[in-house]
């Protein structure tokens, strides 16, 4: 993906703007699921609590701490499954991730920008599993 200056001035500012106000942060009461992931190179830790019925993600909250990147992954992510089915969430990839966060993310970051993803991918596998 090539980017002029301008644009990445305005990637930055969505990943800064989620970072500082991240959408759906909190806990939520009566979740059906909870997992919890920490990325120990960059401090990152963060936990999910998601409410699924029929199949469907019907609120899904994160709590934690981390770098820009995993809280704005996390925050985006949030916002993008809200509404979806569980059997769509596991075709999300990597880039998907960076398409949402609009910049190239170099390989140290990757497990930042992965994180909120690989814990939502845990629940919905034990979710099938149990369903």
């Amino acid at each position: 993906m090539i980017l002029s200056v301008r644009n990445m001035d305005i990637y930055r500012k969505k990943i800064l703007e989620h970072y500082k106000n991240p959408r759906n942060f909190g806990k939520l009461k009566g979740r059906s699921r909870k997992s919890h992931g920490e990325n120990p190179s960059c401090g990152d830790s963060i936990t999910l609590d998601v409410l699924i019925e029929n199949g469907v993600i019907k609120d899904i909250k994160f709590s934690g701490e981390g770098c820009a990147i995993a809280i704005a992954s996390a925050s985006m992510l949030s916002e993008k499954v809200m509404g979806m089915r569980i059997t769509e969430i596991a075709d999300i990839e990597f880039s998907d991730i960076e398409e949402m966060l609009g910049i190239d993310i170099t390989p140290a970051r990757k497990r930042c920008a992965m994180l909120s993803l690989n814990i939502l991918k845990k629940i919905i596998l034990k979710e099938l599993k149990e369903s």
